[in-house]
């Protein structure tokens, strides 16, 4: 079974501002010295079920990005592709260079580098199962529904769950999906929400974890490092 990863990773990071590093591109951040990015291909080369990964950038960052990747000397195929303006059009770019078509597609955002590869495994193993399958965990905090800033209803928390990546889909699918949202000029939050609107498929959620950040504010650095530093001591425990 051939799987493809694709990190889309052309954003500008707006909401980020400007670090130490010099740049707001959160994914170009520095983690004990290697770009966010790194990190988060680091643990897809350690995935087994893994065949390769795209890494869809902006067209500045392409010849940069492929240094930073050959230092890695990865043992799997890592190709960059030009992103585009937005995430769903990064993500379409790298679906349209897969080559030969991959059996399954899974979708993670590059600035989650503390995805856990068991995770990993278990999100693919399920959507080859079903044929579409996203990480997500249940909201600790209650609810509302708002309207202004005026409460209009309390959402159950059990129907509830915080989407998360990877989102694993087969590639004819997932195709077919951006192939709709294209001709109905349709933009969705993630990729499951172009895959829902086929109603072809349910996507079912595998459960994830808290500590699949989404790394966006500057505030998010603290806890990405004492989680980094927390993975680095149990490998050097090991």
């Amino acid at each position: 079974m051939r799987v493809s990863v694709i990190l889309p990773a052309a954003g500008l990071g707006t909401r980020m501002g400007r670090e130490k590093s010099g740049t707001s591109r959160k994914q170009f951040m520095l983690l004990e010295g290697a770009p966010i990015l790194i990190h988060t291909i680091r643990k897809f080369l350690r995935c087994p079920s893994v065949t390769e990964i795209v890494v869809a950038l902006r067209a500045e960052d392409l010849d940069w990005a492929r240094g930073l990747i050959h230092q890695e000397h990865p043992q799997k195929p890592v190709h960059v592709v030009e992103g585009g303006e937005t995430r769903q059009q990064s993500v379409e770019n790298a679906l349209a260079s897969l080559n030969p078509a991959p059996d399954l597609v899974a979708v993670h955002d590059a600035v989650r580098p503390f995805i856990d590869t068991d995770l990993v495994e278990r999100v693919i193993a399920e959507a080859a199962a079903t044929g579409a399958a996203i990480l997500g965990i249940v909201p600790v905090d209650t609810v509302k529904r708002v309207q202004r800033n005026k409460i209009r209803a309390t959402l159950p928390r059990e129907h509830l769950v915080l989407a998360q990546t990877p989102q694993v889909f087969e590639f004819t699918l997932l195709q077919r999906a951006f192939e709709l949202a294209l001709r109905d000029n349709f933009t969705g939050t993630d990729e499951a929400s172009l895959v829902e609107r086929l109603e072809q498929c349910e996507v079912s959620v595998v459960q994830g974890s808290d500590r699949n950040i989404k790394i966006t504010r500057p505030s998010d650095m603290e806890l990405a490092r004492l989680f980094l530093g927390e993975e680095l001591a149990r490998q050097t425990a090991s």
